[in-house]
């Protein structure tokens, strides 16, 4: 792969590193192994995470806020599991860096994007929900199409953490948004796959990023409880699972002048052992 110093081509790019839904005490363990290392390796400008599971798998508290920002995370976005805890909720009220799905009703408290500053310009981090299989709560294309203008006034650096369960509802997302997003990275999940592209008009594309947590787990849950879920149809406690535990994530490159990607890299660390 041969990889060329844009900036003595007069292109000054912006290095975004964003890490995957962290699940728990062990993803949050992952992310303070790994991040730094990662920071220095793609030289990043801003990191972004998702960290709706953060706290023992149900939203992100003040204390897991504290340790990722503490690790020169930027911006936190969110999901459907926000919510689940008192404490997240409240947390969303005074940080205005940790944000919730912009579509939520009107008059959900909290943010849905947030612009931050880095050496290199701004960037606009928008965090949308899906509603295919999940709660109908507004659009998230037109929630899109009205952030974006607002966040254009500023930049035209703009990542999206689509937090969606259907395929087909990212994709579309991504064709929706193609020029007008730097990248549309989908979380929720829990599960990284292999379609990473950039659109024809300049947006960047992956479906999931994946989990950063336990991966002998069913999507960071103890498989036993998850199995019975199935089995029996009943509600089983949730507990957050403890072995095999890997960090996913995502790099993008972007033109800070256009707004377009340049480059796009999936990240699992460790990999997983394809025999034995």
């Amino acid at each position: 792969m041969i990889y060329l110093d844009l900036q003595k081509f007069g292109v000054m790019v912006i290095n975004i590193l964003f890490i995957g839904d962290v699940v728990g005490t062990t993803g949050m363990d992952m992310v303070q192994t790994w991040l730094p290392g990662l920071e220095r390796k793609y030289n990043a400008d801003i990191i972004i995470a998702n960290g709706e599971n953060a706290a023992d798998g149900k939203g992100c508290t003040e204390k897991e806020g504290t340790q990722l920002f503490n690790l020169n995370v930027k911006v936190i976005t969110g999901g459907n599991h926000t919510w689940d805890k008192h404490q997240s909720q409240e947390y969303l009220k005074k940080e205005a860096r940790v944000l919730r799905p912009l579509n939520y009703p009107k008059g959900t408290y909290g943010n849905g994007f947030f612009i931050a500053e880095t050496k290199k310009g701004k960037v606009g981090v928008l965090n949308l929900q899906g509603r295919a299989f999940m709660a109908q709560i507004d659009c998230p294309f037109r929630s899109a199409e009205w952030a974006i203008k607002r966040i254009q006034q500023e930049t035209k650096v703009i990542f999206v953490d689509f937090h969606a369960e259907a395929t087909a509802e990212k994709i579309a997302m991504a064709h929706f948004l193609d020029g007008q997003v730097s990248a549309i990275v989908g979380t929720h999940t829990h599960v990284q796959t292999a379609d990473e592209r950039i659109f024809p008009n300049g947006t960047a594309y992956l479906t999931d990023s994946g989990m950063t947590g336990p991966y002998d787990s069913v999507i960071g849950m103890k498989k036993e409880a998850a199995i019975n879920r199935f089995i029996f149809q009943t509600p089983q406690k949730y507990v957050t699972a403890t072995d095999e535990n890997h960090l996913c994530g995502v790099f993008v490159k972007v033109d800070s002048e256009t707004g377009k990607a340049l480059h796009i890299e999936r990240i699992i660390l460790p990999e997983f052992e394809k025999s034995k």
